[in-house]
């Protein structure tokens, strides 16, 4: 039946957000983050990262196949949405708007952070602290990194909490009003760390 397919994808597509998406999100946080500790701390991880065996195996199958599906399936998502935030203001609702717009905007974001990164990355450029730094001195693409962590966060700890409901873990009101709060968390910490690494690569 549509309506049981609907229901896999839809779970496959929650799950797809924490596992793997959302461990490669903590361990491309954790990496970035070792630049405030200096330039030399951060070259050493992201040259460890880069001299992973099988790095673009696991790039393939563990990061880009889970975002492409993660994200084209979350804008077919959004395309069927008929939340209308005008005529229902509730908190869930604005939640629900907020998730697809955040996801439409991060999708946005990766494909231009690979773009400014991995691509010349294959050419032969080498990923380290000079590359970002060179970066995030233009104003403007500074600006761009700042807005897509924010939403990256938001929509991982929001999509965190509606996983928790999806998979029928938080199913009463107040181990849901628990989960939010656990979102919240997430939100704070991860924004935190975020925008404490983008920072420190700006002179």
């Amino acid at each position: 039946m549509k309506s049981d397919r609907t229901f896999f994808w839809r779970k496959l597509h929650s799950i797809s957000g924490l596992i793997p998406i959302g461990v490669f999100l903590f361990v491309h946080f954790a990496i970035n983050y070792t630049a405030f500790y200096g330039a030399e701390t951060y070259n050493q991880a992201a040259a460890m990262m880069g001299n992973l065996p099988f790095r673009y195996a696991m790039e393939i199958g563990i990061i880009f196949i889970p975002l492409l599906f993660h994200g084209i399936y979350g804008i077919y998502i959004a395309r069927e949405a008929k939340n209308n935030i005008s005529a229902y203001k509730y908190e869930k609702n604005w939640y629900f708007y907020f998730q697809r717009v955040s996801g439409i905007l991060v999708f946005l974001f990766l494909v231009w952070h690979v773009g400014t990164t991995r691509v010349p990355a294959a050419f032969g450029a080498e990923v380290n602290f000079d590359m970002v730094a060179s970066l995030v001195a233009n104003p403007v693409y500074l600006f761009f990194y700042i807005v897509g962590i924010l939403m990256t966060t938001y929509h991982f700890s929001n999509g965190f909490r509606t996983m928790l409901i999806t998979w029928g873990i938080t199913v009463n009101r107040k181990s849901q009003n628990f989960g939010k709060v656990i979102g919240v968390i997430l939100f704070v910490v991860l924004s935190g760390i975020g925008l404490t690494a983008i920072f420190a690569f700006v002179a």
